[in-house]
């Protein structure tokens, strides 16, 4: 046996995953910029805790309209809806959304569920 890895290619040439001695970082090694940046806003996130509590209470009550600097500033609607949107979206920094998986059963038609019951009464028939 030689001591030389394994390198497994596709049809068209490409390295296949989990194949040894491929070029970029192994299989299972988290992106390091999308590690830092998931960091970067969940600490931006404790550091502004205050704040986010705040202006989604000023999104879901509304605000009214002011003078500032002798320019009015205008008001905004109560919008309860924007305010859990903002929250949900806030909440994926922090917990991604997990992927979606689809099971089927043969040829990707209906999954077929056999459930059995066991016990020391019950003979075990082979199914």
């Amino acid at each position: 046996m030689s001591d030389q890895p394994i390198i497994k290619r596709d049809e068209k040439g490409r390295l296949l995953p989990g194949s040894a001695g491929g070029p970029g970082r192994p299989p299972g090694t988290p992106n390091k910029v999308s590690v830092t940046f998931r960091e970067t806003v969940q600490k931006l996130l404790e550091d502004n805790a205050d704040n986010v509590a705040l202006w989604l209470k000023q999104t879901a009550e509304g605000s009214k309209s002011r003078r500032v600097a002798g320019k009015l500033i205008p008001g905004r609607a109560p919008d309860p809806h924007g305010a859990a949107r903002l929250l949900a979206n806030l909440g994926e920094f922090a917990a991604p959304r997990l992927s979606r998986a689809e099971v089927t059963g043969d040829g990707g038609g209906p999954l077929t569920v056999i459930i059995r019951k066991e016990g020391k009464d019950d003979p075990v028939e082979p199914v």
